[in-house]
């Protein structure tokens, strides 16, 4: 890197490391204004590694205003000294520690070369504690925000709001960009497709804390249709409008006004600006800004206009989405089959559909009853993530069932049936597939069998009563719709009493932050602690202790029993 002499040019740093600049925090900026270094003391004073900060964007990861939101681009002096190309320093400055808590500072930023020639920056800054009087002066200075900050905070509601399909999400970043940016408190009554009111988020800034109002929320009486209160006239779409506890003095006009009265009792409001939170055929709810700390700041309700409309957006993109979630997943949980009654065995099966945020996929599973007595038990996943995976699904397992039920061959022939039909006759492109029979002998017969073939997934894991796992690699044969099997291969275990036969999707065993073994070895050791217990309670226990927190699939399990 290149130290930065007096003049703003530079010399050559001497080789043998960073430059050690003591007492103060040194980050090194690239071209993008990505931080490539830190020094010791900067690692200190934020409480972070150089790891976690190297090739973040320094303005994003640390800069913030007095109350910890990230400051609009446009108005941050650092970045403008940055772009500027020229020595800037800055009396007052918040950067976010990595417990989340801000450090007041004062910084110099000042251009410089990077160790590969290229242009860059380099911020030296020291904490800074505000002396008396200073934060309450810094409020009583405050000004209305300019066109320009107008602007760049509805870009940033826009940015933020937009960017996840969550409606809980999305209220807790829309209160945490108005609060106390704008407002002490912010309410946000939402109206539900059937049209019922409820008291989403009541927030509250306090002491450096957004601390949220549980006791405040819940349901609200229905909107009046005659009431010529503010809160009613928002809830119908009419213009924003200012009240204060005196509005809601008089005789109420309807049980919202109650709860309203009741709203600014609880809250200590003096002043508080309410606007619809308009949809795009209907109102979707009601933004109200509150100020009770400083009642004289009124709220700008064009500005809260703006930030109303673009939540609205957010909002009903995020209701659209979760609708067709719901119905995608509602067709999905249908199409799974209802388990056959065997006396020979016990089975369970459970079905989790993909996190939050993720859509839903083609993972399946299913067990009959064949001509022959034996029980037919399958489990897959067609690859996709959307509703075409759960259709192409559907369409397999049932042409698996057609051929299964009409021909009496083993499993490793009637999946080379389907694999034919999948790649001429339906539009699913590839699926993993174990297919097997269970033959029992019922609960007094002589023993159980399973045997099974594999068409590119995941090996079944059986588990005895003592707790011993063993993973069933039989041969693995390629996907079904690849094209590729020449004569798929059967393979054969004896069920001893007791055990525990256990069919899984990859959404169980697989993490971005782990390798598929690990995965594997989890599950066996899980399973195995687990042998002994109901079946039920075999199969949600190992969900909920071997599913990867990071794992965005859906999983299937089929679990089969012995009795003894």
């Amino acid at each position: 890197m290149t130290v930065p002499s007096g003049d703003g040019h530079g010399g050559r740093q001497p080789s043998g490391g960073p430059t050690q600049v003591h007492g103060a925090g040194m980050l090194l900026l690239d071209d993008q204004a990505r931080i490539v270094e830190v020094n010791p003391e900067a690692e200190r004073m934020l409480g972070l590694r150089a790891a976690e900060l190297l090739g973040d964007d320094a303005h994003d990861r640390l800069h913030r205003d007095q109350h910890g939101h990230t400051t609009p681009r446009s108005s941050c002096p650092a970045l403008r000294a940055y772009h500027s190309g020229r020595p800037a320093q800055g009396e007052r400055g918040w950067y976010e520690c990595g417990d989340g808590t801000l450090l007041p500072v004062r910084w110099l930023i000042t251009p410089c070369r990077t160790a590969d020639g290229a242009e860059g920056a380099m911020i030296l800054f020291h904490e800074h504690a505000p002396g008396a009087g200073e934060d309450e002066r810094e409020a009583e200075d405050e000004e209305p925000l300019s066109e320009l900050d107008r602007l760049a905070l509805l870009a940033e509601v826009t940015t933020t709001l937009t960017s996840t399909l969550d409606v809980h999400e999305a209220l807790r970043r829309l209160t945490r960009l108005v609060v106390p940016r704008l407002a002490d408190w912010a309410v946000i009554d939402l109206i539900s497709e059937r049209d019922e009111v409820w008291r989403a988020s009541v927030v509250h800034y306090e002491d450096g804390d957004l601390v949220v109002r549980h006791d405040l929320q819940g349901p609200m009486p229905p909107i009046p249709q005659e009431s010529v209160m503010p809160l009613s006239r928002a809830l119908r779409g009419a213009a924003s409008t200012l009240a204060g506890p005196e509005t809601y003095q008089g005789p109420p006009d309807a049980g919202i006004a109650v709860a309203q009265r009741k709203l600014f009792e609880a809250t200590g409001m003096r002043s508080a600006a309410i606007a619809p939170i308009p949809g795009v055929r209907e109102v979707l709810g009601a933004l109200t800004l509150g100020q009770a700390e400083r009642p004289e700041r009124v709220a700008d309700l064009s500005l809260l206009e703006d930030i109303a409309r673009r939540a609205g957006l957010a909002l009903e993109n995020a209701r659209l989405y979760q609708r067709q979630r719901r119905v995608t997943e509602t067709m999905q949980r249908h199409l799974l089959p209802q388990l056959p009654h065997e006396p020979g065995l016990q089975m369970t099966a459970r079905y989790v559909a993909a996190p939050e945020g993720s859509e839903v996929g083609g993972d399946w599973y299913d067990a009959f009853l064949l001509p022959d007595d034996a029980v037919a038990v399958a489990i897959g996943d067609v690859v996709g993530h959307d509703a075409d995976a759960a259709a192409a699904m559907a369409q397999v397992r049932n042409m698996l069932r057609a051929y299964a039920w009409s021909y009496e061959e083993p499993p490793s022939a009637i999946i080379d049936r389907l694999d034919q039909a999948v790649r001429n006759m339906t539009e699913a492109s590839l699926a993993t597939l174990i297919f097997g029979r269970i033959e029992s002998g019922g609960e007094d017969g002589p023993g159980c069998r399973v045997s099974w073939t594999n068409a590119g997934h995941p090996p079944p894991l059986l588990v005895t009563h003592d707790g011993t796992p063993h993973f069933l690699d039989s041969t693995v044969d390629p996907l079904i719709g690849a094209g590729l099997a020449d004569g798929r291969q059967d393979a054969s275990v004896e069920l001893p009493p007791l055990c525990t036969l256990l069919f899984y999707t990859d959404g169980l065993i697989e993490s971005r932050s782990h390798a598929l073994s690990e995965g594997l070895e989890r599950l066996s050791e899980h399973a195995a602690a687990l042998a002994r217990r109901p079946l039920d309670t075999f199969c949600d226990l190992l969900l909920s202790r071997v599913r990867p927190d990071d794992n965005d699939d859906d999983v299937a399990l089929l679990a089969v029993r012995r009795p003894g």
